[in-house]
Order: C-alpha cells, then structure tokens, then sequence
C-alpha cells in the first residue's frame, strides 16, 4: 500500500489499537458489587479516504450475578424495572462477556490492530464495570486496554464545550432522543457517532495527517 493508504487504516489511525465503542447499563455505582444489566459494543472502520465511521454491533441484556447489588435509583434512572424478569431475554454475565470479546478480537484481527481501546461517555465508569464484570467471570482473553480509554466526555468538551452527551450530540448535528437515553444500545449508536464526528472534524480541520516540519508524514510505530 501505498503512504497516504497506510495513513488512512485504523491500525495507523490510534497507534496499533482498534477502537471499540461500550456503554453499560448498571444497578449502581460500584463496578465490584452492583449488577451489570446490559451492554453493547460497537467496533469503527476507516473508508479509503481515511473517515471513521461506526461499524458492526453486538447488544446484550444482562442478567445480575449471584449476590449482586440493585440500588432502586438506579434502576428508575435507566428503566429497568425488573432485573430478573424473563422478557428482559437476558444472559448469563459470563456468556455476554465472552461472545462479545470473541466478536471483538475477531475484528481487531481483521483490521491488523494488535489491542483493543474502550471507547464511552464517561469511560471510567463503563471499563471499570467491563474489567470488574471479566474478573469475576475469570475470563482471560480480556481485548481491552487495562487503563487506557478514549472518553468522549472529555473529547466533546474539547471539540464543542459540552461534556453531557444529548448535548455534545446536539453541537455536533446528531440527533438525540432523550425518550431513548439510557438504553446500552441507543447511548452507544449515539456515542459511536460523537466519536467518529469529533475524529473526522479533526481531519477537516487539518490535524490528521500529522506534518513534520519538513512537510513528510509523520507515523507513530506502535508497540
């Protein structure tokens, strides 16, 4: 391939790792006790001009683990009502886990990264719950970066002065349903296409590809 096609694949993009966009939906605050309920992923592709943009999806109601913790508010904040109930059609934590990371690793492979990176509003909270959530499913094959995420509460506040996501989705033209808000599913369509616009207005602006000062294309190797 030729210097402008390397520059414009993913792997080339963010340093070697393959951006997966997460959001969780949970019965409280602590990722080690409080239930993890649902979680979607969804990876990014590059088109041949070097534009992000959301790729395939993978969607999991979760059932609560044995002893975990459901605090009420937290269940009326993301509406659901019934952890246990059948019609939620929710899966075992560990089975969710490991289908998910299959289905990651299977497209980091795919686009040449050699890691994973979590994408997600708030990211500390959504990879603290995943990492909590792979521990104690003892699931070794852990795509993830252990610290390292791309938040994009802290992108959206740099790219458009607003760190809530209905509103940085607002600046930026993506329409948002607040009716939908705090669904896994619909928080992470909407978060993918936060992430990808503010990497993309990047590129519009002139900050990708990166220029030395003697004009040549500058590549970071990855490790």
């Amino acid at each position: 391939m030729n210097q402008e096609t390397n520059l414009n694949a993913l792997k080339a993009r963010f340093r070697g790792y393959f951006p997966v966009v997460i959001d969780v939906e949970t019965a409280g605050f602590n990722a080690k006790a409080d239930a993890l309920l649902e979680i979607c992923a969804i990876t990014l592709k590059m088109d041949e001009e070097g534009w992000l943009q959301p790729d395939k999806i993978i969607h999991f109601h979760v059932a609560p683990f044995q002893g975990a913790n459901l605090v009420t508010e937290a269940l009326k904040f993301n509406g659901i009502r019934d952890p246990f109930s059948p019609l939620r059609g929710a899966i075992d934590e560990r089975d969710a886990l490991k289908k998910i990371f299959k289905f990651i690793q299977k497209e980091q492979k795919a686009q040449d990264c050699q890691r994973s990176i979590m994408v997600a509003h708030n990211a500390n909270f959504d990879h603290s719950f995943v990492m909590a959530a792979a521990k104690r499913s003892q699931l070794k094959r852990n795509p993830f970066h252990p610290f390292a995420t791309f938040d994009t509460a802290a992108l959206s506040g740099l790219a458009f002065g607003q760190t809530v996501l209905a509103k940085a989705c607002k600046i930026a033209g993506i329409v948002f349903d607040t009716n939908e808000a705090h669904s896994a599913l619909y928080d992470t369509r909407r978060t993918a296409e936060l992430f990808c616009g503010i990497v993309n207005k990047w590129k519009k602006l002139g900050g990708w590809p990166v220029v030395s000062a003697d004009d040549h294309f500058v590549q970071t190797p990855t490790k």
